[in-house]
């Protein structure tokens, strides 16, 4: 179905496009806010002591507990507190954390969003700070949804390849600890926008089942997801401006090639080296576009995309959708009229991703 409305390759989290976050100042909280407040606090310091004591320290050594609370725009429960629990680690790789924030709604209906906190391959825990981004997902979070605001490998250092597996840890962590964070395993949906949108279709498509046999038992877990909804992907990174022409020049001029140089280990120079063939680096970029992981398999899709985009063309998105509908997945595109990579107030397009969800994510049987 396609619906006529109005949507970027770096990722722009807010309807904040190109503007940033913005703070809010705190409120003062009768008796009764209080009195939830120091109940939720309670309970998510018992999660976390939980979280710690049921996983080995890699999966979550050193994580920082802080509740806060968020007068956010556009809710009418906007006083009930959300509590945020930062830097949860979700795994580790060259001596380094990888990190994600928590977000938990007033009430909670069991069901999960993973955000992918991404722009052009890039990723900080900026993107995903403060009351901003809060206000940001608060469709979510009044629907019930807990929020992973999951930070990944940057580019330069990583590449999407690198990049696409951090997301399946994240998937599988989150499900690992189900049940500490009060959310159905079966119920997990992922979103993102512009490179945030292609890493969340990489895992609608290509999510991993389970592998009871690994040594890490969060790697036993499936990386699957039971919907996707996105903003402005791209999708097919050998016909990306074009038919025939590859995402690797609008990278280069935009300064993001990193996320697309793929390095191989040579046992003879015992270093990495970077692929340089055309045809090898031809079949990476065949091997990472969205649109050639799509089966039958493949997760419900939302995608949203402005019709003036003038770094990611609508036509990544439409293929996409084209693509999933032939293989039987239920799929719709939402083209924003006027709009380019990113515009200003997203808050009706975030509530049509909650609508997405409330439709796919839903609780057998209800």
């Amino acid at each position: 179905m396609l619906s006529q409305e109005k949507p970027g390759c770096c990722h722009d989290t807010s309807g904040m496009s190109r503007r940033g976050f913005l703070g809010t100042s705190g409120r003062v909280m009768g008796a009764n806010g209080r009195r939830a407040f120091r109940m939720t606090a309670l309970a998510v310091l018992a999660l976390v002591c939980r979280l710690a004591l049921a996983e080995p320290p890699r999966a979550v050594d050193g994580n920082r507990l802080r509740a806060v609370t968020s007068r956010a725009a556009h809710s009418a429960d906007a006083a009930a507190p959300r509590v945020r629990i930062s830097d949860v680690i979700y795994g580790r790789k060259d001596g380094m954390a990888l990190t994600m924030d928590v977000l938990k709604p007033p009430e909670a209906n069991g069901a999960a969003v993973i955000w992918v906190a991404s722009g052009g391959l890039r990723s900080n825990h900026g993107m995903i700070a403060g009351d901003g981004f809060v206000r940001y997902v608060e469709p979510l979070l009044k629907r019930g949804y807990t929020v992973f605001a999951v930070v990944h490998g940057s580019m330069p250092k990583y590449e999407i390849r690198e990049i696409t597996a951090d997301f399946h840890r994240a998937v599988q962590f989150i499900r690992h600890h189900a049940k500490d964070f009060g959310i159905d395993p079966n119920r997990v949906g992922i979103s993102g926008g512009s490179s945030g949108g292609s890493l969340s279709l990489l895992i609608g498509t290509t999510g991993r089942v389970s592998n009871p046999k690994a040594r890490d038992p969060v790697e036993r877990q499936s990386s699957r997801v039971q919907a996707v909804a996105c903003f402005y992907p791209g999708t097919d990174w050998v016909n990306f401006e074009r038919e025939g022409i590859s995402v690797l020049g609008v990278c280069q001029r935009l300064g993001l090639i990193e996320g697309f140089r793929f390095r191989r280990f040579d046992p003879t120079a015992k270093e990495h080296v970077l692929i340089t063939n055309p045809k090898q680096v031809e079949e990476l970029l065949r091997e990472y576009s969205p649109i050639n992981r799509v089966t039958a398999e493949s997760a419900p899709t939302l995608i949203i995309h402005g019709d003036k985009d003038d770094l990611v063309p609508l036509d990544q998105s439409e293929r996409m959708i084209a693509k999933l509908k032939a293989a039987g997945v239920t799929a719709e595109l939402v083209v924003k009229k006027g709009e380019g990579h990113g515009w200003g107030n997203q808050t009706v397009d975030m509530e049509r991703f909650a609508d997405w969800y409330d439709k796919h994510l839903a609780r057998k049987g209800s």
